[in-house]
């Protein structure tokens, strides 16, 4: 047995290389997973950075603009549509989530109402006992989610402080690590190992991938939440801004992100339509728009992306987000990507 564990490991290890590509990662993993609170400013001016540089480059390379007032007009337009969104939208989803939370009660009678109508229409399937049942689990479910909404929002209060720091030092960051990606890269290089041939081979198959994987997936986030928002407008659903915008944020759980989010809106439409040929044309048009964006959209907005297997995917947003929850999932398949090409590239002596 220890032979066979010696032997793989000469096998394995026995390239420098291989070594330096191993503790990079380790290190990376250790500062993320543990200090992952602390440093949150800098990872998000990180990933903010990575996705800017194109448009940077763009303009740098190809129409020749000093590199400084690339950054500022690019940042600068980042900003602003960042804020005027925020300033249109966040104050209607607000409304919406609260118009939402005052119907409730309504909505939970008028599913009462319903249950207690199924003994009499069907009196061999269901009795008063099983109802009874059902309805006391449900009560306590909800005032479980009523607790934990009213300690969510005492959290969110808390946490306004710290996103009005992250709304001034982020941006700063950003601005720094674009205007002087250069200096910074070669401080950050004196201190990794020189063998790092492989950890650079590594990088350069993953990093066009993940860049396109990105500027996708918030394409697409975008592209799914007006359509799917357009859609409920046309019907008159109500809430149609707050289940546009979930059904696009849906799509960050691939499979999985799309079953849950069609929970709500099929509530939302029976409470408010009925079984009624309304409340099927909507579910048609929103199974449609689905079909559209599986088959369509994604097709074309990561033809240039690595091709995972759905298994694959769904583990990894298992792992990531059970490691670093929302950026997890939303990493997910970058970072599958990027253990597919370390065990690809990974060399062996056989």
């Amino acid at each position: 047995m220890l032979a066979m564990l010696k032997n793989w490991y000469e096998r394995r290890f026995s390239d420098p290389q291989a070594v330096a590509l191993l503790g990079i990662l380790l290190f990376g993993f250790i500062i993320i997973y543990f200090f992952s609170d602390l440093l949150a400013p800098l990872l998000i001016a990180i990933v903010l950075a990575y996705l800017l540089e194109w448009p940077v480059s763009l303009l740098t390379n190809k129409l020749k603009f000093p590199r400084l007032l690339s950054v500022i007009l690019v940042l600068g337009s980042f900003i602003g549509i960042t804020f005027v969104m925020i300033i249109w939208i966040l104050p209607m989803l607000l409304n919406q989530m609260i118009n939402l939370f005052s119907d409730l009660p309504h909505m939970f009678n008028t599913f009462n109402d319903w249950l207690l109508s199924l003994p009499e229409n069907y009196p061999e399937v269901v009795d008063y006992q099983m109802l009874e049942n059902l309805l006391s689990t449900f009560k306590s479910k909800i005032l479980g989610f009523g607790e934990s909404a009213l300690k969510f929002s005492l959290i969110s209060l808390l946490s306004l402080v710290t996103l009005g720091i992250y709304a001034f030092l982020v941006p700063l960051m950003v601005f720094f690590l674009l205007k002087d990606k250069q200096e910074l890269w070669g401080y950050v290089a004196k201190y990794l190992p020189r063998n790092r041939t492989l950890a650079h081979k590594v990088w350069k198959e993953t990093k066009l991938q993940i860049a396109n994987y990105i500027r996708g997936k918030i394409l697409e986030i975008i592209i799914v939440a007006a359509i799917t928002y357009l859609i409920f407008l046309f019907f008159g659903l109500n809430y149609s801004l707050l289940l546009g915008v979930a059904v696009g944020i849906s799509v960050l759980v691939p499979y999985v992100g799309a079953v849950l989010v069609a929970i709500p809106v099929v509530l939302v439409a029976v409470f408010q339509f009925g079984i009624t040929p309304t409340f099927w044309y909507l579910i048609v048009s929103y199974i449609v728009s689905q079909l559209l964006d599986g088959n369509l959209l994604v097709p074309l907005l990561f033809s240039e992306a690595v091709n995972l297997h759905p298994f694959t995917i769904i583990v990894s947003v298992l792992i990531f987000g059970g490691l670093w929850g929302f950026w997890g999932v939303f990493f997910a398949i970058p970072l599958a990507t990027l253990v597919k090409a370390v065990v690809h590239s990974w060399p062996s002596s056989e």
